[in-house]
Order: C-alpha cells, then structure tokens, then sequence
C-alpha cells in the first residue's frame, strides 16, 4: 500500500476511534512512530501543534503526512483527519433539520439553556474561588469585569485588563 493511503486510512481510524483532539494524540502515538514519524520527530510535533493556534489535533496530522509524503501526505492527512467529525456533524444536523418543526425539539433546547447556564455560573464560581485571591481587589475585578459584560465589552479586552489590572494590585 502506498504512503498516502496509509495515511489516510491511519488517519480516518484515527478519528473515529477518538473523541477530541488530546485523546487522538495517544492513539496516534502509537499508529504514527515507526510507520510515518520517529519518536523525536512526534514529540516535536506535539510540542509545535500546541504552541500554535488553531487545532493541535489537525497540525499534528499536517505535520505526520507532511514528514511522511510531502505536502500531498500533509493534505491527505488533513482531509482524513476532517472527514470524519464533518460527516458526523452533517448526518446530526440533517436529522435536527427533520425534527425542528417537532415541539419536543423547541421545548428541549429551551430547557438547556437555563441549565447551561446553571453550569456556567458554577464553573465561574469555582475557578473564582481556586483563583487564589479572593481579597476585596478580587472581587472588585470580579464585579467591574460583569459590569464590563453587561455594557458589552468586548471579551478579550475584559480579561486582558483584567490581567494587567490583577498584575498591578495583586502583585506579591
């Protein structure tokens, strides 16, 4: 079998056989070393695929084809590796698409939100409180940044001065 089709079917059972990007780089440890990459060669893959941005799971895979057959292994790797959560996603969202006139679907998603943001507000409470300081500067942090949502701040720019302001204050 030639090096591109290896690649692409390691790369589709890869994928198919994982549920996210952290959890294919355990199995693909073991498909890749010694078959397409040496072992050095992947432990500089995953340290370079998670300082960049973007998915480390597909940089990963660009950076096996791309070692193992030139660009064409790296775009076959990329592809395979799409293929399947695409695939996944679409046959989902055909089904949705039946079933959104259906009351069950509506009263489902309406029952979600609530709970989700439930959970939310409990993940935010529980990061607060491991945040380390929970003096009064911590919560004003805490206050001015909700306050800074509410009036639609941008995200970004609220945690970042968040930081910078907690840099400042909280300094030791």
């Amino acid at each position: 079998m030639d090096i591109l089709s290896q690649l692409f079917w390691t790369f589709i059972k890869v994928n198919l056989l994982s549920t996210s990007g952290p959890a294919s780089v355990g199995l693909l440890y073991h498909e890749a070393i010694g078959r397409f990459v040496t072992e050095d060669q992947f432990i500089q893959a995953v340290g370079l695929s998670s300082v960049l941005p973007g998915s480390d799971a597909l940089q990963l895979a660009m950076y096996i084809g791309y070692s193992a057959g030139g660009i064409s292994g790296g775009l076959v790797a990329l592809l395979a590796s799409i293929l399947p959560p695409t695939v996944i996603i679409l046959g989902v969202t055909m089904v949705l698409h039946r079933l959104r006139r259906e009351a069950w679907v509506g009263n489902f998603v309406e029952g979600l939100a609530p709970a989700i943001s439930v959970l939310m507000i409990f993940t935010a409470w529980k990061i607060f409180e491991k945040g380390g300081e929970t003096s009064w500067v911590g919560w004003t942090i805490g206050l001015v940044s909700l306050l800074a949502m509410w009036l639609k701040a941008p995200e970004r720019i609220v945690v970042i001065m968040a930081g910078i302001i907690g840099i400042i204050f909280l300094s030791s």
